[in-house]
């Protein structure tokens, strides 16, 4: 079992940057190595959408066309916490984000293919 914890959201101006976080309490450097890691985002009304992956050893990723070019996923293994940085942030990026893990190190755009997920941080872009 993987527990998730996301933090780092808030409330930004169109432009401007944002950090989340999303930490693993109780998993080892080992066992989230082997963690293929994603981050989705819902906003009010809509389906959850993809945002990007990553692969366990950090060295591939993979974005959604909204988001790539802003958005830069990676992750530290040895703190167990995969990160998103957002840049230039834009009303649409409003949503709740939710990070979530799969039990095959490789990424995936397909939420049904993650195992375990996040409550989810709030990321509010005024304009």
């Amino acid at each position: 079992q993987v527990h998730l914890v996301e933090s780092g959201g808030g409330l930004v101006q169109a432009g401007d940057s944002l950090r989340l976080s999303c930490t693993a309490p109780g998993t080892s450097e080992d066992d989230f190595y082997m963690l293929g890691l994603g981050w989705f985002r819902q906003a009010p009304g809509k389906e959850r959408e993809y945002v990007g992956s990553i692969t366990g050893s950090g060295y591939t990723t993979d974005y959604a066309d909204s988001v790539r070019g802003r958005f830069t996923i990676s992750r530290d293994n040895a703190k167990s916490t995969l990160y998103l940085e957002m840049n230039r942030m834009v009303p649409e990026d409003t949503a709740v984000y939710s990070c979530a893990a799969r039990d095959i190190p490789y990424t995936s755009s397909r939420k049904n293919t993650y195992q375990y997920w996040g409550q989810g941080t709030q990321v509010t872009v005024s304009s």
